[in-house]
């Protein structure tokens, strides 16, 4: 590991209790201890990108997906693993009862590989799910990182102790944006675009402002592609743009790393069956439990497609209060031009 003060090469024993041999400081992670394998210039190399070099905000939720997305890759060739088991257990058995001994003995060979095989197979589908969840990431990476540094790494914007976000209202208001996601929620405030746009920002159904828009920002799960029908339902007669990340961008897409998590309910797969827009594979996607979370998309990406919805959502905005008041002016009550 190279220490994070002094550049040295340190061997493990060299660095007992997370302090430097050399130069005699203490470091805040160390990858043989971290679930991640993580270090402190790991932690701040990935920062920096994520902030563009510290010219945009980023929070805990963006940095733990994005230390964690190397670990959720899974290989997917569990099928490889079953064939190699059916071979080797029809040569054991056809060796053992009809063959020549070299027969049996090679098909035990292949069974004995088969099974090893499948423990791979095994480890392999439990890769899908995270090492470390968010709550484990901020209590064994962030408090460290704070107990020795005295402070977040710079750039991450502290989503728990964020104000609730609220943004614009009233005259100034343009649109609702609802997101669920604190951390997105909190790095959309933290950027300034509920002001530049005139956004009302909420994060639940009861928070969404009484006119105007509504633009829902959703994650790639069953409830969250769920969510914008769900707001149809509750508020009838209001435009809602679907602004989440859509399902055929994430799945099997090489780039995208979705991870499995708790399996959804009944009711909203149902639901979502009922709406029609989701193809049977798909579905049983989703019945897995597999997600791809907005914290997924990078802070720069996020923030420019949120702020392009805005801007499409205020233009329409503003050319129906213009319809509107060309429509209350009717031929007979032009101002008067006088005498021809």
């Amino acid at each position: 590991m190279i220490c994070p003060h002094c550049d040295a090469s340190l061997l493990r024993k060299e660095r007992p209790g997370n302090v430097c041999g050399k130069c005699r400081r203490r470091y805040a992670l160390d990858p043989k201890t971290n679930p991640l394998e993580l270090h402190d210039l790991r932690v701040r190399r990935m920062v920096a990108k994520l902030t563009d070099d510290g010219r945009l905000p980023c929070t805990p939720g963006h940095l733990w997906y994005a230390l964690s997305r190397r670990s959720l890759r899974s290989r997917g060739i569990g099928g490889a693993y079953v064939a190699v088991a059916l071979l080797g257990a029809i040569l054991l058995t056809a060796g053992f009862f009809a063959g020549p001994a070299p027969l049996a003995y090679f098909g035990f060979v292949l069974a004995l590989c088969a099974l090893v095989l499948c423990a791979v197979a095994a480890a392999d589908r439990n890769q899908s799910r995270p090492k470390m969840l968010p709550g484990a990431f901020r209590r064994d990476v962030l408090e460290p990182w704070v107990e020795v540094y005295g402070e977040l790494p710079p750039g991450l914007v502290e989503d728990r102790r964020y104000p609730t976000p609220g943004g614009v209202s009233g005259a100034g208001q343009a649109a609702t944006l609802l997101c669920p996601d604190l951390s997105v929620a909190t790095l959309i405030a933290a950027a300034g675009l509920p002001e530049r746009h005139g956004l009302h920002l909420a994060r639940d159904l009861p928070e969404v402002s009484a006119r105007g828009p509504v633009i829902v920002l959703h994650d790639v799960s069953a409830p969250g592609l769920l969510l914008p029908w769900r707001v149809r339902e509750a508020l009838p007669g209001r435009r809602v743009i679907d602004a989440g990340v859509p399902l055929r961008a994430v799945r099997g897409v090489p780039n995208a790393v979705p991870y499995r998590d708790h399996q959804p309910g009944g009711a909203a797969l149902s639901r979502l069956a009922e709406v029609g827009d989701y193809t049977p594979d798909e579905l049983a996607w989703l019945r897995k439990g597999w997600t791809f979370p907005l914290v997924a998309v990078p802070p720069g990406r996020l923030l420019d497609l949120v702020g392009r919805v805005a801007e499409r959502v205020g233009r329409t905005a503003d050319a129906d209060a213009e319809q509107r008041r060309a429509a209350a002016v009717g031929f007979l009550t032009w101002p008067d031009q006088g005498a021809p």
